[in-house]
């Protein structure tokens, strides 16, 4: 029986994916447990699939001839783990662990995921420290989105108003506690999940094509009484933006698009009628500070401004 499946995503990402894989299977070999290692590839035009089928044989492949986003993606090697009712349950790896590209795995991390993971017969889903290329701290695990972190999305808000609980963070002092504090949803940067919550909960919602496919997930976890946790004694350098930085109008449209199905989702009516209000006005605030020049990011935002406005109330 396979004690942990780990699952990256790539999308155009042969820059980042030989440092991320050389680091992660280093730890993964030092930690003792059984693991596989699963690349779902979407569609890549640059050398990400020659690379790793080059470089990395024992990391299983599956390529995707089109590009169908991270969610869609990740249920590719769920299903063929057996997720989908294929394969009994004691067949099936303890855990999943669902980690970026664009990462760098620091020594221990993945143990000490799986470890906190087991330790609680109520944790469904665990979270890794993370931090930027040069070593500064990264917010990795945050509250579920509401009406305050929209409003910081736009407004003028003071900086300690921004870094705390009232746009959705939480204390570095829980960070430098050294033991695992409970949060509303991590990162898909790093989300390992027990076995019992995917059976319970399914896979990733993939009406989600890019983002809040994650905040999605948590939140249906929530909802089934699992618990999700950050776990700071796991290190990962999170590069950040290594796929979506690659197109950066669309990803602004697919980013909204993705926000306002989350609230349609997940929030009360009521909520949902002053989100919508607040980010088509908050847009227009925007364009107001756009050049005429930036045509693409213009045309994005009125695209999203109309589907905000489009939404059934």
């Amino acid at each position: 029986m396979t004690d942990l499946a780990v699952i990256i995503v790539t999308w155009n990402n042969a820059r980042e994916i030989e440092a991320a894989l050389r680091s992660l299977l280093a730890d993964l070999d030092e930690s003792g447990l059984r693991h596989a290692v699963w690349l779902v590839d979407s569609a890549s035009t640059d050398a990400t699939v020659a690379l790793v089928r080059q470089r990395f044989p024992r990391v299983q492949l599956i390529v995707s001839e089109a590009n169908i986003g991270f969610g869609a993606c990740n249920n590719l090697a769920l299903r063929r783990l057996g997720f989908d009712g294929g394969a009994a349950t004691n067949a099936l790896p303890k855990a999943v662990y669902l980690l970026n590209p664009d990462t760098i795995t620091h020594g221990g991390a993945t143990r000490r995921l799986y470890d906190a993971l087991m330790s609680r017969a109520d944790a469904g889903l665990v979270g890794a420290r993370l931090s930027f290329a040069d070593g500064r701290f990264q917010h990795g695990a945050f509250r579920f989105p509401g009406l305050r972190q929209l409003y910081c999305e736009f407004f003028p808000t003071p900086g300690r108003l921004l870094e705390g609980g009232f746009n959705g963070r939480y204390s570095r002092a829980l960070y430098d506690g050294g033991q695992p504090f409970p949060v509303d949803f991590t990162l898909g940067a790093t989300m390992m999940l027990r076995r019992e919550v995917i059976l319970e909960t399914g896979m990733f919602d993939e009406r989600f094509f890019l983002y809040c496919e994650e905040i999605d997930w948590a939140w249906r976890i929530q909802k089934a009484g699992w618990r999700a946790f950050c776990e700071p004694r796991a290190r990962v350098t999170h590069l950040g933006g290594g796929s979506t930085s690659q197109a950066s109008a669309s990803s602004f449209v697919h980013l909204w698009k993705s926000r306002l199905l989350l609230y349609e989702t997940h929030q009360p009516r009521w909520k949902r009628r002053v989100a919508r209000r607040l980010i088509a006005l908050g847009l227009r605030r925007r364009l107001r500070q756009l050049g005429e020049s930036q045509s693409d990011m213009r045309r994005a935002c009125h695209d999203v401004i109309e589907m905000a406005e489009a939404c059934p109330t």
